[in-house]
C-alpha cells in the first residue's frame, strides 16, 4: 500500500524525515479491523513526530497520521479514534500506557490502517470523509475542552488563544454553535478577521487587554500567552489546557491561582464515546470543520511544509489518490 512514513527525526529540518512510497499492508490481530482510509487529516502531532518528539528511534519507520476516516471491511462508513488504550474509570485517554496512532502502531497516512475494532465510530451520512477526518484529534480535543473541562453554561464568555490552528478554529465553531460568547487572539490581523467570519464575536491582538475578565480561557499556545491567560479570568474561572506549541515553561503567578480561586485543568484528546457525540453534535447542528485545503497523499509533503510554515487556517486534509 502507498504511505506516508517518518523514516527518521531532525528537529531542525523535520521534513527531512518524511518519506513516501509502498508499506506493508496491515494485518489486523485478534479484536482489530482493517479500514479501508477515505481521508486524513493532518496535525502538530505529525510534525512533532517528525521532529523526534514523544517516539523513541527504535519505533521508526512508523506510518504517520492520527486521524481518518473511511470504509470496514464489511462496507460501514466509519470514523476512526486514534487513542490505543484500555480505558481506567471510563476514559481510555487516563491510561497511563495509551497512545495515540503513529507512536506505537502505524498511523492514517495510507491507503490502510489496523485500529481496534471499538475504536470505530459511525460517520454520519451528513458528514464528507474529509470533514470526518477532521475530528478524532483536534476536534475532539476541543469538544472535551468545551464541553467536558470548561464547566461553561451557554452565554459564558470564553478566550480562545491563538486562531488559526486546528483545535482554535474547532473551539470557535463548537462554542458558536453552542451559544457561548467566544473571543479569540491572534498576531496575523488576516486570522483575526477570518475567526470573525467562523463566528467569533471578538478578536483581539495577543496580550490586549480585555473589556472584561472571561469564564474560561482555552490555552493551546504555551508559554506565549499563559500569562496573559491567567491574568484574564475571572476569579473561580478555568484555563483549560491542551498543549503548549509556544514552550512547555511558563511561570505563573501563583498568588492569582489561590487568592482568586483560579482553576488550571489539563485536557488530552477524547474518549471514543465523546468522538460519537462530537460526531452527532455536527450532523444536528450543521456545523462543519474549517479545511484550509484538501491534497492527494502523495502530496503529502506540500501539506507538511504548510503546517510547519504556520501558513494554514483550519485543517489540511489528505484523500487517497485516484
Amino acid at each position: 500500500m502507498f504511505a506516508v512514513t517518518a523514516t527518521q527525526t531532525d528537529a531542525d529540518n523535520p521534513l527531512k524525515g518524511l518519506t513516501l512510497g509502498e508499506r506493508p499492508d496491515p494485518v489486523a490481530p485478534d479484536g482489530w479491523a482493517v479500514v479501508d482510509v477515505r481521508a486524513a487529516a493532518l496535525n502538530h502531532h505529525d510534525l512533532w513526530t517528525l521532529k523526534g518528539v514523544g517516539i523513541s528511534q527504535d519505533r521508526l519507520p512508523i506510518v504517520l497520521g492520527c486521524d481518518a476516516a473511511g470504509v470496514d471491511a464489511d462496507g460501514n462508513e466509519v470514523i476512526v479514534h486514534s487513542v490505543i488504550g484500555t480505558p481506567t474509570h471510563g476514559d481510555e485517554t487516563l491510561d497511563p500506557r495509551r497512545s495515540l496512532l503513529s507512536e506505537v502502531h502505524d498511523g492514517t497516512f495510507a491507503d490502510q490502517v489496523a485500529v481496534p475494532a471499538r475504536n470505530l465510530v459511525p460517520k454520519p451520512a451528513a458528514l464528507t470523509f474529509e470533514e470526518a477526518a477532521c475530528l478524532p484529534t483536534s476536534w475532539l480535543t476541543a469538544y472535551r475542552m468545551l464541553f467536558d473541562k470548561a464547566g461553561l453554561e451557554p452565554g459564558s464568555t470564553v478566550l480562545v488563544q491563538g486562531a488559526g490552528g486546528g483545535v482554535s478554529t474547532a473551539l470557535v465553531r463548537l462554542g458558536h454553535a453552542a451559544g457561548y460568547r467566544i473571543w479569540v487572539t491572534s498576531r496575523s490581523e488576516a486570522k483575526r478577521a477570518k475567526a470573525l467570519e467562523m463566528g467569533a464575536d471578538r478578536a483581539f491582538e495577543p496580550g490586549a487587554r480585555l473589556p472584561e475578565r472571561v469564564d474560561a480561557v482555552m490555552e493551546s499556545v504555551g508559554a506565549a500567552t499563559w500569562d496573559h491567560s491567567i491574568s484574564a479570568l475571572r476569579p473561580g474561572g478555568r484555563v483549560v489546557i491542551c498543549g503548549a506549541t509556544s514552550g512547555m515553561v511558563a511561570p505563573t503567578q501563583l498568588a492569582q491561582v489561590f487568592f482568586l480561586q483560579k482553576q488550571i485543568i489539563g485536557s488530552t484528546m477524547g474518549t471514543r464515546d465523546q468522538l460519537a457525540r462530537l460526531a452527532v453534535f455536527l450532523e444536528q447542528t450543521g456545523v462543519r470543520p474549517a479545511i484550509d485545503r484538501v491534497l492527494p497523499l502523495s502530496r503529502a509533503e506540500e501539506g507538511f511544509a504548510a503546517l510547519h510554515e504556520g501558513d494554514i487556517f483550519g485543517k489540511i486534509v489528505f484523500t487517497r489518490d485516484k
